[in-house]
């Protein structure tokens, strides 16, 4: 692998933990959040403190040969343990359970880094292995058992996390299942990973040659099971939250063409108050069907259930069904208000009944759709010397009003 194949998913990752920070400044406290933050955080220092030129870079630093791949054990030793952490945190339980079974896997992961620094220690690596550190020194004394004794650890994290993940998707549905199943695949290739240098290291220590499954495949591997890994964590997280503000766009857009139409009946007022650009889009949506409904209050008094009733009708006429043909004529009466509003005439019209104005998001959606698309609605008079009422045109026989 080239040492942009170890720092683009580095960037990934580390861009997907500045994502996830205002969730862990807002939710510090809560260990679900932290354990997803460090898994994130870790995982991206794997990659990065595992690419060549910081492989060196830390050697020449530190002076010591190879103290690069200590550091890299360690690393990918807390990846594991943090990923152990946050199923454990994930799938809930009884506190009591959740805190014994976490610091179970803490102190036992603790152990192994603390037993990766003593074996390092007392064993000998002096010719710098940038690449193949593994396999170069599998049957060195100390160093050697340093080599299997993380292998190990990485083997049981995936192990163990595949099975438990495997077990959990089985009970759960939706967006959790789905995650789940991803993470299945994403720790079966962070298994394939140490597995295939496992046999590498077991091949040099029988006298083989298995370098290449080490060397090249591992590292590939393991690019492929970081971005499973991570999105099986978020994707449950995030799924629902991108649902809602998708919904959320689409019913701001929709609502475009009736907040146009209620604006220019007032044009030298806004309907709403203004708010910042980057607010959410459940605030920007909100503030949009505040100033419809006070838009609608606006033009109330010229709201003329004639227009209404005849725009129904001619809709009917048209093909259109019942309920589409009943948003066209609130549209229809809508936009005489509206225009009539504008126009500052006083003459006042036969005003409907509540039930006739729209007022439910799904309604008020599809009456901005026939604002923008009914010629029905596009037939609505707007000369300002026509009475009080304005009369609609009707669309020609076999002529179907879209809707």
């Amino acid at each position: 692998m080239d040492s942009f194949d170890y720092y683009v998913p580095a960037a990934a990752l580390w861009i997907c933990f500045a994502v996830k920070l205002p969730d862990l400044r807002r939710a510090w406290r809560d260990p679900l959040v932290r354990s997803v933050c460090v898994v994130i955080a870790v995982g991206g220092a794997g990659f990065f403190f595992a690419a060549p030129p910081t492989i060196a870079a830390v050697n020449d630093i530190s002076g010591v040969p190879n103290a690069s791949s200590l550091l890299v054990y360690i690393i990918i030793s807390g990846f594991s343990a943090s990923c152990l952490l946050l199923i454990v945190h994930w799938r809930g339980g009884s506190p009591e359970h959740v805190r014994r079974v976490s610091r179970y896997w803490l102190l036992g992961y603790t152990l192994v880094v603390a037993a990766l620094v003593v074996l390092f220690g007392l064993g000998d690596a002096p010719v710098e292995r940038r690449t193949d550190f593994d396999t170069y020194y599998a049957s060195a004394p100390y160093i050697g058992e340093m080599i299997m004794l993380y292998l190990l650890a990485h083997m049981t994290a995936a192990l163990v996390t595949t099975m438990m993940c495997w077990r959990w998707a089985l009970q759960v549905h939706g967006w959790l299942r789905a995650g789940l199943w991803i993470l299945c695949v994403g720790w079966l290739l962070n298994l394939s990973f140490s597995s295939l240098k496992l046999a590498a290291v077991a091949a040099h220590r029988t006298g083989r040659d298995w370098d290449v499954l080490s060397t090249t495949f591992s590292p590939l591997v393991s690019a492929m099971a970081a971005p499973f890994a991570i999105v099986g964590f978020l994707l449950p997280l995030v799924g629902p939250w991108a649902v809602t503000t998708g919904r959320t766009l689409v019913a701001y857009v929709r609502l475009g063409p009736l907040w146009d139409e209620l604006s220019g009946a007032s044009p030298g007022t806004s309907l709403a108050a203004p708010i910042r650009w980057y607010a959410s889009p459940q605030v920007h949506l909100t503030r949009r069907e505040a100033g419809i409904q006070d838009g609608l209050s606006l033009v109330r008094p010229q709201l003329d259930d004639d227009v209404r009733a005849r725009a129904q009708s001619a809709a009917e006429a048209a093909g259109g069904t019942g309920p589409e043909a009943a948003l066209i004529g609130q549209a229809a009466m809508i936009r005489a208000a509206s225009q009539a509003t504008r126009q500052g005439r006083t003459r006042a019209p036969r005003v409907p009944g509540d039930s006739a104005v729209p007022t439910a998001r799904g309604a008020l959606v599809g009456v901005s759709r026939a604002l923008r698309s009914s010629p029905v609605v596009a037939a609505v008079r707007t000369d300002s010397a026509v009475s009080s009422r304005p009369a609609v045109k009707h669309v020609e026989d076999g002529e179907k009003s879209p809707t």
